[in-house]
């Protein structure tokens, strides 16, 4: 049968939640202070106490001095004793010895039981401190045990106490006493008076902790919370993104039916919540942090003086919602994508580019591109100050201004070249010898057309140099691009061409003279090349072309200069031409409204099968369409009743 030392034992360990070591501990430094108190010894004397957790006997050790004669006993002790301990004592020479008290008294026991509390109280802080810092940002439930002005007091695990402020409560929460409630440790103290607990239900922590438990997929890390912007009980904005191919981070996140984040807007009082894709393209993320709303165009503007700052631009009927109440959108936008953002309707952004073209030095060559625009913008903006209304058309024109001046503007003076490492010799010198004008000049402020301007210039050709000597040596890397066919490569070659004649018009004019020798008299076109190792490489085309058309006479020599004469042929268009092929013809090699005389091959027997097969091709043309960008084959056929011919397309 257990004693009641043991009984007693047992219910402190289960009530305090403590290693049983630390309570043991507690009681054997209790002895110790007990006997000081109760033989009133000094406390520079060694003291020990071993407490025997079976029996609870508790025994006391002191270390004496070995003398013959002992005149104090609390500190002295004879010879003879001193050898039972330790064989090896002499005279003068100190030992520990047992010196367990009959009876401790009233005094000592009363001590030994508030040291005792004290010992166990300040272990048990001492463990609470150590379990909550662990608990650093984690959600944890406690009830509440005491509500005032300042704010709650909850309960926690291994009898812990935290504080709940006003500021950390959401704004229109009722709290009753014995309510459980779901927090956020945010931040611990160790005071004299043991650990201070502070409790959050505000944080944003608070709201990345709810999505990893509702969230599987954020919990394993297949879906990454990048960034969280919250003003507590009203809105939140989450930006995830997904770690894996083929996941979609924002159905993840919503559920299925809303399941999952309807659980967190309930657990959060109703607070709204939009969860958005994370993008690494600020523009592109901007543009979904700021939804609702629609946005027409973001544009930025990264000034190590101002700063990172955002200029949206948002059509009419969306300017209110993209801002938001009290500009609660615009600001939980900017604290999501860590930029400054303006948001601005398209009149507004209209007369701002319009107001810069006009007094900003350093667009100076973008206003006179923009200079006949001007009234057409001037209008547009004085029928909307007159409250007139404007169709989708103008809203359309202005748009459009707007980002063909805002990119010039974003782009403008951060031409990057290309490294010299990753280009040919060949196009190092011509980079050498162009003039330094054609690498100021942007392929924006030149008269292309706005649509191949902007495509070129996201495709890296910012400066009329960079495509010209593309157009040289890489015109492959230009016509690859979406949007861009032979018309637009013809429109791109002449305003290269007239830019070099600007810059660098003796240049030009030596290396427009003509390296032909006089054609010998010979029908036909003939096509005039440079040596083998000069050839160009549009007329290198031009010229494979043509050596694939048959039948033809060549006379060619060596050396510079060189000539080659084609014979002209009718029927040089094969039927299965390649696609290729069509746009490496000479226009007068095509004749796409050529008639051929009318000849009944199937009924004449007297012609070869060669004979009908060329004859047949007599009544089919072929011609190429550049605005549609396609082939079109012509078909005579001729009708059953009468001599009459017809032609299908």
């Amino acid at each position: 049968m257990k004693n009641e030392f043991v009984l007693a034992f047992n219910e402190v360990l289960e009530e305090k939640q403590l290693p049983k070591e630390v309570i043991l501990k507690a009681i054997e430094s209790a002895m110790v202070s007990a006997y000081r108190k109760s033989v009133n010894a000094s406390t520079a004397q060694h003291v020990e106490a071993l407490v025997d957790p079976e029996t609870g006997k508790v025994t006391i050790s002191a270390e004496k001095e070995v003398v013959e004669e002992v005149q104090d006993d609390r500190t002295e002790v004879a010879l003879e004793v001193a050898l039972k301990v330790n064989p090896e004592a002499e005279l003068g020479s100190m030992v520990v010895v047992e010196t367990t008290p009959k009876d401790f008294g009233r005094v000592a026991a009363q001590t030994a039981r508030q040291v005792i509390q004290q010992r166990i109280r300040d272990a048990e802080r001492q463990s609470q401190l150590t379990h909550y810092q662990k608990q650093m940002g984690e959600i944890i439930s406690g009830i509440i045990q005491a509500i005032n002005s300042q704010g709650l007091t909850v309960g926690l695990e291994m009898r812990a106490e935290g504080t709940m402020m006003k500021k950390d409560m959401i704004p229109g929460e009722r709290f009753r006493i014995h309510d459980r409630v779901r927090c956020l440790v945010s931040e611990i103290k160790d005071t004299p008076r043991g650990p201070q607990i502070f409790l959050s239900r505000t944080h944003r922590d608070f709201l990345r902790r709810l999505l990893e438990n509702e969230v599987p997929e954020i919990y394993h890390g297949v879906v990454e919370i990048r960034s969280i912007s919250r003003e507590p009980g009203e809105r939140a904005k989450v930006a995830v993104a997904a770690t894996q191919s083929g996941i979609d981070p924002v159905g993840a996140c919503v559920g299925i039916r809303g399941v999952r984040i309807q659980a967190i807007v309930r657990e959060l009082h109703d607070e709204k919540i939009d969860v958005i894709e994370w993008n690494a393209d600020p523009a592109i993320f901007i543009s979904k942090a700021i939804s609702p709303a629609r946005v027409v165009g973001v544009y930025l503007n990264d000034d190590q003086m101002s700063g990172k700052t955002a200029t949206v631009v948002v059509p009419e009927d969306q300017l209110s919602l993209a801002i938001g109440r009290d500009g609660q959108n615009a600001r939980l936008a900017a604290k999501l994508t860590s930029w400054r953002i303006d948001i601005k309707s398209i009149t507004e952004a209209a007369s701002d580019v319009l107001y810069r073209l006009q007094n900003n030095p350093d667009l100076v060559v973008m206003a006179e591109k923009e200079q006949p625009n001007y009234a057409i913008i001037e209008g547009l903006l004085a029928r909307k100050a007159e409250g007139r209304p404007i169709n989708p058309e103008d809203y359309e024109k202005l748009s459009t201004f707007i980002d063909r001046v805002e990119k010039f503007s974003s782009n403008y003076g951060k031409v990057e070249e290309a490294p010299v490492s990753k280009i040919s010799d060949d196009e190092v010198h011509m980079r050498a010898e162009l003039a330094p004008e054609l690498f100021t000049l942007r392929v924006l402020a030149t008269d292309l057309e706005s649509r191949l301007a902007e495509l070129l210039d996201e495709a890296g050709f910012h400066t009329v140099g960079d495509l010209s000597i593309a157009l040289k040596f890489r015109p492959d890397s230009i016509l690859k691009l979406q949007g861009i066919g032979p018309k637009a490569m013809a429109d791109i070659a002449a305003i290269v061409a007239s830019n070099l004649q600007k810059y660098m018009p003796a240049t030009i004019e030596e290396a427009e003279q003509p390296i032909v020798t006089e054609p010998a008299a010979m029908e036909g076109p003939v096509l005039a090349v440079q040596a083998e190792d000069q050839i160009d490489p549009a007329e290198a085309l031009t010229f494979d072309s043509a050596m694939e058309m048959e039948p033809m006479s060549v006379a060619s020599e060596r050396g510079k200069g060189a000539e080659i004469k084609v014979a002209p042929q009718e029927e040089s268009i094969e039927e299965d031409i390649s696609f290729e092929d069509i746009f490496t013809l000479k226009p007068e090699l095509l004749d796409p409204m050529r008639v051929h005389e009318d000849v009944d091959d199937e009924s004449d027997d007297s012609l070869s099968a060669a004979d009908k097969k060329k004859k047949k091709r007599k009544n089919q043309t072929i011609e190429f369409d550049p605005e549609a960008n396609l082939v079109i084959k012509h078909k005579k056929h001729k009708r059953s009743g009468g001599g009459e011919w017809d032609w299908d397309v």
